[in-house]
């Protein structure tokens, strides 16, 4: 169906690159030329760090300039749409950095304050996209039953695990026997979160966790 305002809009509303905000050519696709070349990309290996209970942590990009920006645009300034692009490029960091197979993607949700404050979650939607790209399920399988801070306003790991502890669980009826779980985040930093989730998971049943975040900081 043509949509008769679509290049009207276009115009008013142009496409944006997530990470340094310049308006895209018709040619770029989803981030700009140059974002492309010089991003802080993770290189093949780099990105498999240790966190409690998972068997990886992969990421595509570190978390640091441009890409704390980008992030902080889809956090914070209503910038939902750019889940399609981030969510191609973690699931293209899977493929590349994780050799075995997966069961299903789920993530770690928010509290259902900050889920009201900012109207969507990012990891859920990173999630959904992770699925879609793989062809995996995307399930619900976690809770947080507790608004806890933002774990980036913590300076220390030992903040960060206090913050986060006993905040999780799996939802009612979950059973993940045997299954082998993508778990999905935005950034991981201390990794303090994904270990709570994947304590939940592995609880549940969970064979296998691998966690899979946008971004990772050194």
């Amino acid at each position: 169906m043509i949509r008769p305002l679509a290049p009207l809009l276009a115009l008013v509303y142009p496409a944006r690159c997530p990470f340094c905000g310049r308006v895209l050519e018709r040619w770029e696709d989803g981030m700009c030329d140059t974002c492309q070349r010089v991003l802080p990309w993770v290189e093949p290996g780099e990105a498999q760090r240790q966190v409690d209970g998972c068997a990886r942590c992969l990421a595509p990009l570190w978390y640091r300039d441009e890409v704390r920006e980008g992030v902080r645009r889809y956090k914070f300034q209503h910038g939902r749409g750019h889940s399609r692009l981030f969510g191609a490029l973690m699931a293209q960091c899977l493929a590349r950095d994780w050799a075995e197979p997966a069961d299903l993607v789920t993530w770690v949700p928010l509290s259902r304050k900050r889920l009201r404050a900012r109207g969507y979650d990012q990891a859920e939607l990173l999630a959904r996209r992770v699925g879609e790209v793989t062809g995996l399920p995307a399930v619900p399988t976690l809770e947080k039953r507790r608004h806890t801070r933002a774990q980036s306003r913590l300076g220390t790991e030992g903040a960060r695990q206090a913050n986060v502890a006993g905040a999780y669980a799996c939802l009612p009826g979950v059973e993940l026997s045997g299954k082998r779980v993508v778990l999905v985040d935005d950034v991981a930093t201390s990794g303090a979160t994904l270990a709570q989730c994947a304590a939940c998971l592995r609880a549940a049943g969970a064979a296998r966790v691998v966690a899979l975040t946008l971004a990772r900081a050194k």
